[in-house]
Parts: C-alpha cells; sequence; structure tokens
C-alpha cells in the first residue's frame, strides 16, 4: 500500500469533513503522519466528535486546522472552503447511528442531505475558480454505507450495480446524498469519487456502535443487549483497511465512478458478541464466561437482515485488499477498549450518552 503522502503526490492541501469522527479521525491521523499535507478538519464538533487521538501527534499543531463548522450553514460552509482551498476534499461527515435515526430523523435530513448539498454548492465555485494546473487534479470523495442498498437474503453479495433500496432514515438520508454527489458529477462536471463501505469497527470509535457497547458491557459485568434472534449479519471492515480504500479511491480512482470496500468479515451479531465475549474470558478471566451476560432484547424497527459486500472493483481496479483478518482486528479492538476505559466514560459524558438503548419508536 502506497503512502498517504505518494497517493497525494501534488496535491497539498486537503479538507476532511467530519475529521473528528471516528472514520475520519482516522484519515487525519494517517494523513498527518504519512505525508507533508495541510489538513483542515471541518467538523460541527457533534456529540460524538473527539479530537484526543489528532492532538496527540506532534504534526497535528503544525499541519492541522480545525474549522468548527456545521455544513447545514451554507454561509459557513462556503467561507471554510474558501479558507481551505483544498486541492481533495474527503466528505466523510455525516449522522450515521441507524438507532438514533429512528428517534430523530430531522437530524439527518438536515446533516447528510442539505449538508451535502450545501458542501457541493461551496466546493463547485471553489472547483471552477481553480487554476488549470489545479482544477486538473481536483477531487472531491463522497464516502458512503452500504446501507443505501437495503438487505440481503441469504445469499449474494452489494456491489455497485445494487439498485438502491434504504430502509431506514439513516440509509435514506445517506442515499440521497449519494445521488446528489452523482448529479453533481453529470451536470455540473465536478470531479468525483464515491465508496460504499460496510460496518467500520477499530479503536477510537464512539461507544454506542456494537462492538464498542459489547465490549465495554461485558468487562463491567453488565447485560450484553443482543437484537431479536442475533442473526442479522453484517460484513466488518478493520478501520484502518477502510482508510487504506479511501485514499486509493479518492486518488485513483476513477472519476464519477463508485467502489464498494468490505472487509471479507461476515458474522452475525450473536457470532461478533460471542467473540468479543472469549477474548474477554482470556483477557478477564475473573468474568468468566462472559456468554452468560447475552441479553435478548426487541429487535430494532426495520432492522435490515444481512449486508455483505463484493469489492471485486476496487480490488481488480485499485489493488485494495484488507491487510486485517476480523480476529486480529477485532483482538487489538477488544484490547484497545480495555486500555482506554476512562476516554470512553469521557466521551459517553461528553456527548451525553449513558450507554441505554437508542432506537425505541417515539411519537413524531
Amino acid at each position: 500500500m502506497p503512502s498517504a503522502g505518494e497517493l497525494l503526490a501534488d496535491r497539498r492541501r486537503v479538507l476532511v469533513t467530519g475529521g473528528a469522527g471516528f472514520i475520519g479521525g482516522a484519515m487525519v491521523r494517517r494523513l498527518l503522519t504519512e505525508s507533508d499535507a495541510l489538513v483542515f478538519n471541518l467538523d460541527k464538533c457533534g456529540y460524538a466528535s473527539d479530537l484526543t487521538s489528532i492532538e496527540a501527534l506532534t504534526e497535528a499543531g503544525e499541519r492541522h486546522q480545525l474549522l468548527r463548522v456545521d455544513l447545514a450553514d451554507a454561509e459557513a460552509t462556503a467561507a471554510a472552503v474558501r479558507q481551505a482551498d483544498p486541492d481533495l476534499v474527503l466528505h466523510l461527515a455525516a449522522e450515521s447511528h441507524v438507532d438514533r435515526s429512528i428517534e430523530g430523523p430531522g437530524a439527518f435530513i438536515e446533516s447528510n442531505v442539505t449538508g451535502t448539498f450545501n458542501l457541493l454548492q461551496a466546493v463547485r465555485v471553489h472547483w471552477e475558480g481553480l487554476p488549470e494546473q489545479r482544477r486538473s487534479g481536483f477531487r472531491f470523495h463522497h464516502i458512503s454505507t452500504d446501507e443505501v442498498f437495503g438487505s440481503l437474503g441469504a445469499t449474494g453479495r452489494f456491489s455497485e450495480t445494487t439498485p438502491y433500496d434504504p430502509r431506514s432514515p439513516y440509509s435514506a438520508s445517506k442515499a440521497a446524498s449519494d445521488h446528489l454527489v452523482s448529479a453533481w458529477h453529470h451536470t455540473y462536471g465536478l470531479p468525483v469519487v464515491l465508496t460504499n463501505c460496510s460496518n467500520n469497527y477499530g479503536s477510537w470509535q464512539f461507544p454506542e456502535k456494537l462492538i464498542p457497547v459489547v465490549i465495554l458491557k461485558a468487562a463491567a459485568g453488565e447485560p450484553i443487549p443482543l437484537y431479536g434472534d442475533g442473526g442479522n449479519v453484517r460484513d466488518w471492515l478493520y478501520v484502518e483497511d477502510h482508510v487504506d480504500a479511501l485514499l486509493l479511491a479518492a486518488t485513483r480512482g476513477e472519476l464519477g465512478r463508485s467502489y464498494c470496500v468490505g472487509g471479507h468479515g461476515e458474522r452475525t451479531n450473536r457470532e461478533v458478541v460471542e467473540a468479543i465475549c472469549t477474548l474477554l474470558d482470556q483477557l478477564q478471566p475473573a468474568g468468566a464466561p462472559h456468554r452468560d451476560l447475552i441479553t435478548r432484547v426487541t429487535d430494532r424497527p426495520g432492522h435490515d437482515r444481512r449486508y455483505a459486500i463484493d469489492p471485486s472493483r476496487i480490488s481488480t481496479e485499485l489493488g485494495w485488499q484488507p491487510r486485517h483478518s476480523f480476529e486480529s482486528g477485532l483482538e487489538a479492538t477488544v484490547r484497545w477498549y480495555l486500555d482506554h476505559q476512562a476516554w470512553c466514560s469521557s466521551v459517553r459524558a461528553q456527548g451525553g450518552y449513558t450507554g441505554g438503548r437508542l432506537g425505541l419508536l417515539t411519537a413524531p
């Protein structure tokens, strides 16, 4: 895998939206440690945002600039794009938790749809005003999710030709943003690349998603919630492998093309939870067997049954392959969360999240 600096080539100024989030933070860290580019981190600094991992880098003070902007604010977004003056835009900013979208869909429309529209408008003006040399190398990379494709049966995998069939407010908002980006390419010529990824996991993820929730509850001896029968299947992708794919797609992908990124990590939710419990039995034997803590709870409304991705296009065209197996990535993740429980407590308190159940139907 080439370094970030090698892939960026002459692109000296990079704008990352959502760079205080989980995947965005991993991208910012990679750019700072593997290139000498200036990194502009546009983030509204919402409940799941955290800069701890970035601020710990010695490179951060010199080449990292936080632009605290909500993409829903068109004027502030345009001003931020002018300030960053980017050669590359990596658009990761999004409300991303399905359970929260069930309880409060409006925030997802505002952030993921209106925010993407405002960013596209600002970036289009910027791109059209660039001198020819910079204009020819400019890229806008939109990062999306496999959830836009809906739910699979027992067989088959999502690919770039799979029809869109979103089932939750979150996935519907991301599908809308995908279509906007594609439309700005075809209508205005904006040089875009899109990627749709499977479920990410790894260090520094806000502890409301399945894997960190299970780790922390099991470590504390608390009941581990398992939705429904636990048979829902996800294709798990280690976040550092995802960053590899994003950098390749952003810099070497064909303009106007989309790439599906999956980690060859299909597991049922029950299999994931039990794997975490097995690791904790080894790392915290006093609490074993941790699988006795597994507790079935009412399923999520509209819970997609199975996701799986065929990453043949990005593997064949760009040479991407995941560098971590699910087993090695999960062990590293479990160890990280056990070693960083103080951070988890801090960001949960900062974000107002107590670890309780989200995604229950409420009155509109």
